[in-house]
């Protein structure tokens, strides 16, 4: 899997999954395994944080009936809760979940790192690409 060996983020070697450099994905709400905007990964990265997936309200709810509530704020974790809209790192098994049952949120190309295509297909991103510009 392509990630960063220094496992403290760092993603200017990282790629994303067209093979250009690794974009930043969000800083308002700031996302990311290292929480540097960009969906870098690591060896410390359990959940492989790498698909940059712009929120809607059918996957918010897919995925709080999953078991992972992205929407309620948890200020104790500085996390203001997430709504449709917003740009996210998720987790890519996550994603390709969602995916097999046709709630997929849209992906950013330029700021999903290559790493998930260990994990996801890219016909399946590609078939869910937002135009993030």
């Amino acid at each position: 899997m392509p990630f960063d060996q220094t496992g403290s983020g760092g993603g200017g070697a990282q790629r994303n999954v067209l093979g250009g450099p690794l974009v930043v994905c969000s800083e308002e709400p700031l996302t990311g395994f290292y929480r540097t905007g960009c969906c870098e990964t690591g060896p410390d990265d359990r959940g492989v944080h790498t698909v940059c997936a712009i929120m809607s309200a059918e996957f918010l709810s897919f995925s709080q009936a999953r078991g992972n509530d992205l929407s309620t704020p948890r200020p104790e974790f500085d996390f203001s809760g997430l709504k449709p809209g917003d740009r996210w790192c998720l987790c890519a098994a996550r994603w390709l979940e969602a995916f097999e049952a046709g709630m997929a949120p849209g992906v950013v190309l330029g700021a999903t790192n290559a790493a998930t295509l260990a994990i996801v297909p890219l016909e399946a991103l590609t078939a869910h690409a937002v135009d993030a510009h």
